[in-house]
């Protein structure tokens, strides 16, 4: 069998997920991996496009290549307390948000869809990639943005502040976690699909197991984040939804993007989007 195409973020909680398959710490069971790191809005791209075998996506991009794709009920992104910020230099408003020059981290990306939701329409944006919203809105160059992974860590550095929490907005509309991203697999894979679910969970209850394992394989994507921050991020985006979704997650990814496109936002998704 060739090696299956394997995409993922750079974030420290995606490497640190798929460490003990990169670096050869669990059993395969037979399978074998091309690796393939990008940015998420690239892996969306590319997901739409069919280029991967399996691969990270934003929750929100699914309805784009669910004729393609199926959700694992493992190895994603979803939590409570983890949604994205909307935030802005000192001296905007958020009722001023409508009329504003909005950065977000790719048209596709969870975080848009909840901004979109929040507003109820389809905002005006310019996408950029996530770590240039914060110093694109310093300079000037945007009103405000949309940050995801860890910009809810470091804001405060670049002097901007707060506008609204998309996260708690949609847990308290909902009552359910925020369904950021997840692992897609092609639906032509067949009976491997088995294997590919049980090889992505065992690597994540691995690396939760043993985190000093993941520590190098992770610093060495983190590029300048500081440690502290690179934990935090792990601990905040990692947790029982990534070892398995539940019934509780399954539910919050289908409320998303049914409310996504009820209100024209996205695609309406197929009834057999979950891997079974």
């Amino acid at each position: 069998m060739k090696p299956l195409t394997l995409g993922y973020s750079s974030c420290p909680n995606d490497t640190f997920i798929f460490c003990s398959i990169a670096s050869g710490l669990i059993d395969p069971h037979g399978l074998q991996f091309d690796i393939q790191l990008q940015d998420v809005e690239q892996l969306n791209r590319m997901a739409i496009e069919g280029k991967l075998d399996v691969t990270k996506i934003s929750i929100a991009a699914l309805p784009f290549c669910q004729d393609r794709y199926q959700l694992l009920p493992c190895g994603g992104a979803m939590g409570r307390g983890c949604g994205p910020l909307l935030v802005a230099r000192p001296g905007l408003a958020l009722e001023d948000v409508r009329q504003a020059r909005v950065a977000v981290p790719g048209r596709m990306t969870t975080a848009h869809l909840l901004f979109s939701l929040f507003l109820g329409t389809k905002p005006d944006v310019e996408p950029l990639p996530f770590e240039q919203i914060m110093p694109a809105v310093v300079r000037g160059d945007f009103d405000c943005g949309v940050i995801i992974h860890e910009g809810r860590f470091t804001f405060h550095h670049y002097g901007l502040v707060e506008l609204l929490d998309l996260g708690r907005w949609w847990e308290e509309e909902t009552g359910l976690p925020i369904p950021l991203g997840g692992i897609v697999l092609r639906r032509d894979l067949g009976q491997i699909s088995r294997q590919i679910r049980s090889v992505i969970r065992e690597s994540v209850v691995f690396a939760m197991d043993h985190p000093e394992a993941t520590r190098a394989y992770v610093r060495q994507h983190a590029q300048e984040m500081e440690e502290a921050v690179t934990q935090e991020h792990i601990r905040l985006y990692v947790n029982p939804y990534t070892v398995d979704l539940g019934d509780e997650g399954q539910a919050a990814v289908n409320r998303l993007l049914d409310l996504g496109a009820s209100n024209g936002l996205i695609p309406k998704p197929l009834d057999d989007l979950f891997v079974s």
